[in-house]
């Protein structure tokens, strides 16, 4: 006997015997259709995990619009371009051989390179993975600039308020959404379907087992533990202070502003919660834009886009992190290799490679699974993306987060 038989059977008992009213039979079995499709996904991400994958592909998907007329980003003639061609070939060529699917560079006001590999092109989408935090951390900017919240140290409970009366939840403040210091539970291995780490990435209502269940295992603001949770809180957080859904504010408040083209993002039901740290399907292009617009300080066309100082608050690691802003990704004291969970006890064994230190302080980087990055260089008003999949793991090859900056840096003219 199936368990969906077996809790139809106790539903039923349970109204023969008047414990149960009919409005919650009623809600009854929308709840075992949940459970149904959160199974389902979890199926499809355990057979993906065997395969040294995540998903790749999310239903259902709701539609992010993007500008209206998206203006080409200016291209640099032959004469214009300050970057040495042996290093646009190298950094081309890298990105050829390590699985990437684009390779766009931006210097001084014009696009230097645009390459695209494994058949995608300039209008293919991609999984975006973690290239949504920063998206994250630009619409809670656009939402302080417009007055819907009050500032990074607004408590979160403000916006969520089924957290009134919990003393520590309470004490979780807006830039606590961002820079990973909620006190939420780590990202860690989650093999079980009950995991809560699983739940709360795959559920039908995925928000509201974050709000109500996902555990607390430090106090808010003393400690740096990567997880997706608190990333995904971002979408509740400016729906329900903008009364906006997640999709449309960032293609209203952001996209659109930018020029940037739209494309999907994944909610966990229809109508139901866009995945705010992960899933947003968009075209290159539009992350180079979101690129641009943090190079420029938050301004776009002489339009302020994010108050004055929050791009600096980005940039700006914490003392539970020093890698770590907004985020984003900053420099931080040298070391090889830099992984994504608390720098205090990261023992992944997947720690990103950086062969030697960045040629430039003021750098700040994208930075998602897979090797998706976006380098941001503002004294060189320079940006640097690639997005695509993880290299071929042969030959002992991995991944070098030093090497397409650096290479670049090293070609600029004097």
């Amino acid at each position: 006997m199936s368990k969906r038989t077996i809790l139809w059977l106790v539903l039923s008992a349970c109204l023969a015997h008047g414990e149960l009213s009919h409005a919650q039979a009623a809600a009854e079995p929308k709840a075992l259709d949940d459970e149904a499709v959160y199974q389902q996904r979890f199926d499809r991400l355990q057979n993906a995990a065997r395969l040294g994958l995540g998903l790749e592909s999310y239903e259902p998907l709701e539609k992010v619009a993007g500008a209206r007329r998206v203006r080409p980003l200016p291209v640099a003639r032959a004469a214009e371009v300050r970057i040495a061609p042996q290093a646009l070939s190298a950094a081309r060529d890298y990105a050829a051989a390590n699985n990437s699917s684009a390779l766009l560079v931006w210097h001084r006001g014009k696009v230097v390179e645009e390459s695209y590999f494994g058949g995608s092109t300039r209008a293919s989408t991609f999984p975006s993975r973690s290239l949504a935090k920063p998206v994250g951390a630009v619409a809670i900017g656009r939402a302080i600039a417009l007055g819907k919240i009050k500032s990074l140290d607004q408590p979160v409970v403000d916006f969520i308020g089924e957290w009134r009366g919990d003393a520590r939840r309470s004490r979780i403040l807006v830039r606590h959404l961002l820079d990973m210091r909620s006190g939420f539970l780590a990202q860690g291995p989650a093999p079980k379907a009950d995991d809560i780490l699983n739940r709360a990435y795959l559920h039908p209502r995925h928000g509201e087992i974050i709000v109500r269940e996902y555990p607390l295992t430090d106090d808010p603001g003393t400690r740096y533990e990567y997880n997706n949770a608190i990333a995904e809180l971002v979408a509740l957080v400016i729906e329900r202070a903008t009364g906006v859904r997640y999709a449309d504010f960032i293609s209203r408040e952001i996209l659109q502003p930018i020029g940037a083209p739209g494309g999907e993002i994944w909610v966990d039901r229809p109508g139901g919660l866009a995945h705010s740290g992960c899933c947003l399907m968009l075209p290159p292009e539009s992350y180079l834009r979101l690129a641009i617009l943090l190079m420029q300080d938050g301004s776009w066309e002489r339009r302020r886009l994010l108050p004055e100082g929050y791009v600096r608050a980005m940039r700006t690691a914490t003392a539970e992190n020093p890698y770590y802003g907004l985020g984003v990704y900053v420099p931080g004291p040298y070391i090889k290799r830099r992984g994504f969970a608390n720098p205090a006890r990261d023992t992944e064994s997947r720690r990103v490679l950086h062969s030697e230190p960045y040629l430039t302080d003021d750098l700040f980087l994208f930075d998602g699974n897979a090797n998706q990055v976006a380098f941001i260089m503002p004294t060189e008003q320079l940006v640097v993306l690639r997005v695509g999949n993880d290299p071929p793991r042969k030959d002992g090859r991995e991944w070098d987060n030093s090497f397409l900056p650096n290479t670049l840096l090293r070609g600029l003219a004097p």
